[in-house]
């Protein structure tokens, strides 16, 4: 559950399970503050974690065994919760220093209760700020964009382009140019490389097609390596050329992993009466041939899998 949808107050008092007395101290320091008090007094001292691994000792408590639930020692409590325990042996405490022995102790593990409550809070506050900086950051993009951009590729999603292509529709809009383009062997990459890589690659197919891409037109990502692309009213022979583009930045795109390829299908709606939705469904066979085409080449095989050969 994220920061986002818990009170602070309440991730304060529920996250002290997951810390132990290694993540709120440098033990280091445990160890030189308990040899001092040694010193001092010859109070012998051990220090475990909750469960009574032993984290620092002074003294030999070589064939003692804790045990925390029947005789616990002082708890070094954090949060209402133990999170160690103090055990001692006093047979060899100065004379005279019984009650001074006592009374340091005590102080020392008041000191590192308050310590690590001081500890616990600003970390869990930082964290906490950070999460809520990506809520909010996130909030504030959508105020921004609405529900129109898809996360990976910032171009739009299926819904909002549906929406953009209707209003073609509705304005009587004609000719409009409708381009599929669908990345070649985005499952390859899945398959051999995983998700990081298989995204990575959306994303850069997207880059290139709004980098090529004028003003005007509307680009999509309807589907997981699908993209629509829109030209109202293009000049003749200016969405093959936009195509040839891409393709052609695709293919000069170095990369020791990647080898971008994308096939497109090109159809036109040349009638105010037509539906784009049924025009991009001839496009999509046109793209299907490309594709085909496109994948007989040895020089773009060789290039793909040359992380195999």
């Amino acid at each position: 559950m994220g920061y986002g949808s818990v009170p602070l107050d309440k991730r304060l008092k529920e996250n002290i399970k997951n810390y132990s007395l290694e993540n709120l101290y440098h033990v280091e320091d445990l160890m030189e503050q308990i040899k001092h008090l040694n010193k001092l007094t010859g109070l012998k001292i051990l220090l475990t974690e909750r469960h009574g691994e032993k984290m620092a000792s002074v003294g030999n408590f070589t064939d003692f065994t804790p045990d925390v639930v029947g005789e616990p020692g002082r708890k070094v409590r954090v949060q209402n919760r133990t999170i160690g325990h103090v055990y001692v042996k006093k047979d060899e405490v100065f004379e005279g220093m019984e009650e001074v022995a006592d009374s340091s102790l005590e102080s020392l593990v008041v000191m590192w209760e308050s310590l690590g409550e001081a500890t616990y809070a600003n970390r869990e506050r930082a964290v906490y700020i950070d999460e809520m900086s990506v809520t909010w950051e996130a909030e504030k993009q959508r105020q921004l964009h609405g529900d129109k951009e898809d996360v990976l590729t910032g171009l739009y999603n299926k819904n909002y382009f549906n929406e953009r292509m209707h209003g073609l529709d509705s304005s009587k809009t004609a000719p409009v140019a409708a381009i599929e383009a669908n990345i070649n062997d985005w499952k390859f990459v899945n398959d051999h490389y995983g998700d990081e890589e298989s995204d990575r690659l959306i994303r850069v197919i997207a880059h290139i097609l709004k980098e090529e891409a004028k003003d005007e037109y509307v680009l999509g990502r309807v589907d997981g390596d699908v993209f629509y692309i829109m030209i109202p009213m293009p000049e003749e022979g200016e969405a093959r050329d936009y195509c040839d583009r891409v393709q052609k930045r695709c293919k000069e795109y170095n990369d020791p992993i990647l080898s971008p390829s994308v096939a497109v299908g090109i159809m036109m709606k040349e009638n105010v009466e037509e539906d784009l939705a049924d025009v991009f469904a001839e496009a999509e066979y046109a793209m299907f041939e490309n594709k085909f085409e496109m994948k007989q080449d040895p020089v773009y095989q060789a290039r793909l899998r040359r992380n195999f050969q």
